[in-house]
């Protein structure tokens, strides 16, 4: 008997200890540090990633400007994978970190298995609309010319009819961020990364015996990247990432899946909103010519890596703000959000000085001809202000997504990227002026901020008296 109870004490003091293993990480360790600690590895992955998307680009205008153009205009197609992706990933990010704060590992169990079949789920929906809608879709964009349009369709449909590999490693790399082990999803997104930047020349041009495959090369590359990295995470997560057990079923939670949709649906709706909206961008860009549409897929590109280091942070946020919300830890969601702040606008200073000094080199990367040069120079450097001020925004989404507010979130990304954007847009194309539509996206980021200063201040008053 006595046995007994000593082998019960020894198990609940092992028990405590793995609890206080996890919550050294999220729930003691001090904010500054943490946000640095849990940032770093995934600003790190995002630049790799980035990286190669840049790469793409640097590598498909190579073959010719209309071939830039075909991948510029797929962007929008691109955002609906996104769009399921993210919202998949970001619900199951807040529930599952908050659970873990909570204590509750069946419901951590629960939320990871519901989020494997909605990945299938969210594969088949990409699948569908890429059958239906791509060929129109380029065949309208691209304005009767061909070549971009065959470019365009040959990069998309690839893109999305195998993006499965993209949707597993959405799941099982925010299993990872969710339990602070984000060097694990540095190396599944090194995979993929260095993959695809492999196979992105062999491919594209043709070595080895190979054929040159141009855009179709650099999708093939692309989706077999994200297939080795979501393969490496389902390894990483059985293996590594015990705090989190993997159960694959068909036989999910209905509440779970509710759950993760609550916060899922909203950023979803929110991608799927610049989705639309690029549409619209391309389409009163190509009234001035292809070559401007070219330049804001290059802009694209530019803004991912500028606001990687904000990005990242952002990822990084959602657990730590979840985690301490469910282990009711008010003073550390204080801080965790002054401090975010602070990072982003030290960084973004940084890089706004950077983007106003080498606009040219930057064009340059893409063979940029003498037009781009012209219509590219001055885009950069209006666009770059608008990256500075869309990084107080993106702090603002990371909050709202933490408490598990995905509305919030959507609410304010279509005050910046609708309500306030589209007639200013409307505007420049009717005076046929670019530079008051590059200004435009500066004037929309400023003036959206007052309204999630409200929405802040309004979560305030109800979620963090319930955190505290």
């Amino acid at each position: 008997m006595e046995k007994a109870v000593k082998a019960d004490c020894r198990n609940m003091e092992e028990k405590k200890k793995k609890e206080g293993g996890n919550e050294s990480l999220m729930g003691t360790l001090p904010i500054p540090l943490l946000i640095i600690k849990t940032s770093i590895p995934l600003i790190i992955s995002l630049l790799v990633n980035n990286l190669y998307n840049l790469v793409d680009s640097i590598f498909v205008s190579r073959v010719n400007e209309d071939a830039l153009t075909g991948i510029s205009l797929a962007a929008p197609l691109q955002m609906i994978m996104i769009s399921l992706g993210c919202g998949l990933a970001v619900g199951l990010n807040a529930l599952v970190s908050k659970a873990m704060g909570e204590k509750k590992q069946d419901e951590v169990k629960k939320a990871a298995s519901a989020a494997i079949v909605m990945a299938f789920g969210a594969y088949l929906i990409n699948a569908v609309v890429c059958l239906l809608i791509a060929v129109p879709y380029f065949r309208w964009q691209a304005g009767g010319n061909e070549a971009i349009a065959r470019y365009g369709i040959a990069y998309i449909r690839i893109c999305m009819l195998f993006s499965f590999g993209q949707m597993i490693q959405w799941v099982f790399d925010r299993l990872l961020i969710a339990t602070g082990k984000s060097t694990l999803f540095l190396a599944t997104l090194g995979t993929a990364s260095l993959v695809n930047l492999i196979l992105d020349p062999i491919l594209i041009f043709g070595y080895f015996g190979l054929p040159a495959m141009g855009t179709a090369g650099a999708a093939i590359a692309t989706v077999t990247g994200q297939l080795a990295g979501g393969l490496l995470g389902i390894y990483l997560n059985i293996k590594r990432n015990k705090e989190i057990p993997i159960h694959f079923t068909i036989h999910i939670s209905k509440k779970h899946v509710v759950n993760i949709l609550k916060v899922g649906i909203p950023t979803a709706i929110m991608q799927g909103i610049m989705s639309v909206m690029g549409i619209f961008i391309n389409t009163i860009l190509y009234q001035f010519s292809s070559t401007v549409v070219a330049i804001y897929g290059i802009l694209l590109k530019v803004q991912n890596i500028a606001q990687i280091c904000v990005q990242g942070m952002n990822n990084s946020l959602i657990p730590i703000i979840a985690y301490n919300y469910g282990a009711k830890k008010e003073k550390r969601i204080h801080e965790t959000i002054r401090c975010a702040f602070i990072y982003a606008v030290i960084i973004m200073a940084v890089v706004l000085v950077i983007l106003e000094l080498i606009p040219d080199k930057i064009l340059l990367l893409f063979d940029a001809s003498e037009q781009m040069l012209q219509f590219g120079i001055p885009a950069v450097r209006i666009m770059s202000l608008s990256f500075f001020v869309s990084s107080i925004g993106i702090i603002f989404a990371a909050i709202f997504q933490g408490f598990g507010n995905g509305n919030y979130s959507m609410y304010l990304a279509f005050m910046r990227q609708v309500i306030l954007l589209i007639p200013i847009l409307l505007a420049g194309a009717f005076m046929n002026n670019l530079t008051v539509i590059w200004f435009g996206f500066v004037i929309a980021e400023a003036l959206a901020i007052p309204f999630g200063l409200l929405l802040y201040r309004k979560i305030k008053k109800t979620v963090f008296v319930t955190a505290g």
